[in-house]
């Protein structure tokens, strides 16, 4: 079942490290992922081709609704965090309440973390203590046209 990929961070800490002492390479990413389109499912494909597998911070509502404002998330985050999970290319979600996934990341440790090119290296919240441990901190083309907030305008001119 999907639900079985949405783990508690201790949860994702003792999966991510089984994962790790077999030799696979963990991926890590994070988003508020409101309202699916392709731009998330060309992202996350791209993010998961860049190891073995593919740890997922998913802000929750009230983080999304700080970020983004009072009428945001339109998808709560039970559904937001099943319809992630639903992905053959996303191995574990983990909700996130804090304004940043940095005590996630310091504490999943991954090998690879991950944002979109609207991003640098040098912005990512979390790239210094992955170099600092060894590993690699990548941006990935995002699909041009492609935004959640752009849908939401889109559907109130209807």
């Amino acid at each position: 079942m999907t639900q079985d990929k949405i783990c508690t961070l201790e949860q994702a800490i003792n999966q991510v490290e089984k994962w790790q002492s077999e030799g696979k390479k963990i991926v890590f990413t994070n988003g508020c992922f409101d309202i699916v389109h392709l731009g998330h499912i060309d992202y996350l494909e791209k993010a998961r081709k860049l190891g073995d597998k593919l740890v997922l911070g998913l802000n929750t509502d009230a983080s999304v609704n700080r970020l983004k404002g009072p009428t945001r998330p339109v998808v709560n985050e039970y559904a937001r965090s099943r319809m992630m999970a639903a992905f053959e290319f996303v191995d574990t979600v983990i909700l996130f309440d804090e304004p940043t996934p940095l005590q996630v990341i310091e504490q999943v440790k991954p090998d690879i973390l991950v944002k979109g090119d609207d991003y640098t290296v040098e912005t990512i919240v979390g790239s210094d203590f992955v170099l600092a441990k060894g590993g690699e901190v990548k941006t990935i083309s995002l699909v041009e046209g492609y935004s959640t907030t752009s849908l939401i305008q889109k559907i109130k001119q209807l």
